[in-house]
């Protein structure tokens, strides 16, 4: 596939070039003339908790961002990629758009702490470290094929802070016709995108401090200003938490720095953004591997800690993007934007694999060091025509992506040393040189990924707006690279494209119900062989991309203060696993065997139902089958890490007798999954139970918000997940019972 000279400039964007761009959009904020841009109001409720109401578009559309749905913790829309920002009733997918209203009143610390609300996530982790990664209908997506304003890989690989996020948008199902083929691999389960924050139309001055259980203190600021009419905005977001945690002997240190900058002129829009995060953990709690053929163990006190005290994660990355709107005509409009990301990370790992059902267990030590460098970016057009009576909207746009990683590694010997899950046993550092892989002082390139697509749609207006028929296609083309970690030679690619459709319809019978179904292809990288049970020689190998399906149909109802949808949907892929030569292989062979098929039922509700009262949750009931594996203990039986219920119940209330005082409380339901997929390894349901409270007052003239929470509130030791990466088993403990208090000030 060609690509076209503006792609090709995205992908030789350098750092300086990347930096005279936002210096540029600066610069355009003092000088151009604009309209003020209309405020968004949204549907609260007396005394809620003050929220900063975004009138600015974060990816620097005339529209701006959906207005929030009644209650104020969702949004009543939001970005379907090339298609723009929709209305949740005119889409035939299902998505739900998480506002800075439910991030606040949660005091969530992460994009994980948000799609906990989703009745169709559970938080997972990924291959590596301490990764988070989310389990979308059962599909695991990558924190690195997380989307920043909509393009892919600019975020930070390991943790997202919260204080970057204005909304955290969840589309559920199969998506690379709607931004491309995701670079982590993922895109067929779901996708999450982050809309960076924006000024508000009114000044803003925002101190918060906060501590959590274990002494780990919190400090922010929020500091906004618009000018020039209020054409021109910026808005400033540092953070720093350093402490130990509710976890015993765990410690970790967040630095978040942020600048935003948007400006509205005559006929364009411009925003850009920059950032910063140092995300560094000492003595964190690591996965558990349950040993082959073994009972999973019995969950160990939530907040007991099995690490060794060497063992330590630190992650630094600074990363950016600029964005264009312009009108070509009245109906009319074009778009572009560019990206960039340098990552560095480095880890000393010791992650321990039991040997009996008494928590018995063995570890090794595990370094690597990683370098990241990504370069992204699109253009579109999209415009509005009619043909008879029939209304089209046409969008077609063009991405790029590229990607050069390099890594190192050295471990110490296999046999390792022994410990227990409830008595863990320290020992003095052992050193990484036993099995290594390049240089940790001079990593080489050991993986080079180069994404292009270009994509068409045409969503069709028929019987004054009640059928909404799109169809429309993508053609993506996939480079992948893998070199060998000593010398650097390549020794693994492939290169395929392919052309993956889209069709969706939507009719609303009444004007507040829609019904809706699509079908639409997804073309997916292909797994890389790594894990503490591969063969070491096959380690770093890359498999071939694949394409994954999905049919879907759904009802969405709203009322204007109460919304719920229900979906249908299934969805297959190539299932990757490790198979063993026998029982008592330590190692054994990384590979595609077979497919694992979901199906399942979502059912959602949200809004404000009565006044002073929100909901939030939903149920999911899943089914997800391996299939066609060619291996009798494994033919039909439930994939790994997928349970067959998740269930979300959120309410919120505002206290009568006491203006300014909200409760809230929160409980997830999950019931058993299994980590081996011959379903003899079972871990147990468990279920979480969260509460708060929000009191917002007036103290010296000043707006003052206090909240305060406790996550897991009864203290239940649980195994949160298994699985994470394909063919992998590791279980992830439960978060302990964890208080948090915080006080913010508007000056």
């Amino acid at each position: 596939m060609k690509k076209s000279a503006r792609a090709t400039a995205v992908l030789s964007l350098t750092p300086i070039a990347f930096g005279a761009l936002l210096l540029a959009a600066g610069a355009a904020s003092a000088q151009t003339a604009a309209a003020p841009a209309e405020a968004q109001a949204a549907d609260g409720t007396q005394a809620k908790v003050a929220t900063v109401v975004v009138s600015a578009s974060a990816d620097a559309s005339a529209q701006g961002l959906p207005p929030a749905y009644a209650g104020g913790q969702v949004a009543r829309g939001g970005r379907i990629g090339l298609l723009g920002n929709v209305d949740i009733m005119d889409t035939p997918f299902n998505a739900t758009n998480y506002t800075a209203a439910l991030i606040q009143d949660q005091q969530a610390r992460s994009v994980a702490d948000v799609v906990q609300n989703d009745p169709s996530v559970r938080v997972a982790r990924g291959f590596g470290n301490f990764q988070e990664l989310y389990v979308i209908r059962g599909f695991a997506v990558n924190s690195d094929d997380m989307a920043w304003n909509g393009l892919y890989g600019l975020l930070p690989r390991q943790f997202v802070a919260s204080e970057l996020l204005e909304r955290v948008e969840v589309f559920r199902g199969a998506n690379s016709f709607i931004n491309g083929a995701a670079p982590g691999g993922g895109g067929i389960g779901g996708l999450v995108n982050v809309v960076p924050k924006r000024a508000p139309n009114a000044d803003l001055n925002r101190v918060t401090v906060g501590v959590e259980s274990g002494g780990q203190g919190y400090a922010a600021i929020d500091v906004a200003r618009r000018f020039d009419n209020n054409r021109a905005g910026i808005r400033i977001n540092a953070a720093r938490r350093d402490g130990d945690t509710a976890v015993d002997r765990e410690s970790r240190e967040l630095n978040v720095f942020s600048v935003g900058l948007d400006y509205r002129g005559d006929n364009y829009r411009l925003s850009a953004d920059v950032g910063f995060q140092e995300h560094k953990l000492d003595n964190p709690r690591p996965s558990v591997t349950p040993g082959f053929g073994l009972a999973i163990p019995r969950a160990p006190e939530a907040d007991s800690n099995f690490a060794q005290p060497w063992t330590r994660s630190n992650e630094r990355d600074t990363f950016g993007s600029v964005r264009g709107e312009v009108d070509l005509a009245p109906n009319v409009v074009a778009w572009a934007a560019v990206g960039a990301r340098n990552g560095s990370e480095f880890n000393a790992l010791a992650s321990p694999t039991t040997v009996d059902n008494a928590g018995g267990a063995t570890m090794y030590r595990f370094d690597n060091y990683r370098y990241d460098q990504i370069r992204t970016g699109e253009i579109g057009v999209r415009g509005t025509l009619h043909t008879g009576s029939v209304k089209h909207t046409i969008s077609a746009s063009a991405s790029a992506f590229e990607l050069k990683s390099r890594n190192a590694y050295g471990t110490s010997a296999f046999t390792g040393w022994n410990t227990n899950l409830y008595r863990p046993v320290d020992v003095p550092p052992p050193a990484p040189t036993f099995f290594t892989g390049g240089s940790m002082d001079a990593p080489l390139v050991t993986a080079k990924t180069i994404l292009g697509s270009y994509a068409i749609a045409d969503t069709m207006a028929f019987l004054d707006d009640r059928v909404l028929l799109t169809v429309g296609a993508r053609h993506q083309h996939i480079k992948n690279f893998g070199y060998d970690y000593n010398s650097g030679v390549q020794n693994s690619a492939y290169d395929k494209s392919e052309v993956t459709p889209v069709a969706g319809i939507v009719y609303k019978p009444l004007k507040n119900l829609s019904v809706y179904a699509n079908y639409i292809e997804a073309l997916q990288q292909g797994p890389v062989a790594a894990g503490a049970t591969v063969n070491p020689g096959q380690l770093g190998e890359i498999f071939a991309p694949f394409v994954s399906r999905q049919k879907e149909i759904g009802v969405k109802y709203d009322s204007g203060k109460l919304g719920m949808s229900a979906a249908l949907f299934s969805t297959a892929q190539p299932l990757s696993a490790v198979r063993f030569a026998a029982p008592e292989d330590k190692f054994g062979e990384f590979g595609v065997f077979g497919e694992q098929r979901n199906r399942g039922l979502e059912l959602s509700v949200f809004g404000m139902p009565a006044k002073g009262v929100r909901v939030l949750g939903g149920l999911t009931l899943l089914d997800a089958e391996q299939r066609r594996t060619g291996v009798a203990g494994t033919e039909g039986k439930d994939a790994i890490g997928v349970p067959d219920t998740q269930l979300n119940i959120g309410g919120e209330w505002d206290v009568a007798g006491v203006p300014g005082l909200s409760l809230n409380a929160r409980a997830l339901y999950t019931a058993k999954q299994y980590a081996d997929a011959g379903n003899t390894q079972q871990l147990p349901s468990w279920t979480r139970l969260d509460i708060g409270a929000n009191y917002l007052t007036r103290f010296m003239d000043r707006d003052v918000t206090l909240r305060a929470r406790i996550d897991n509130l009864t203290g239940r030791n649980y195994w949160a997940s298994a699985g994470g990466y394909p063919g992998s088993s590791y279980l992830v403990l439960g978060a302990p019972r964890t208080v948090n208090v915080s006080a913010t000030v508007d000056f």
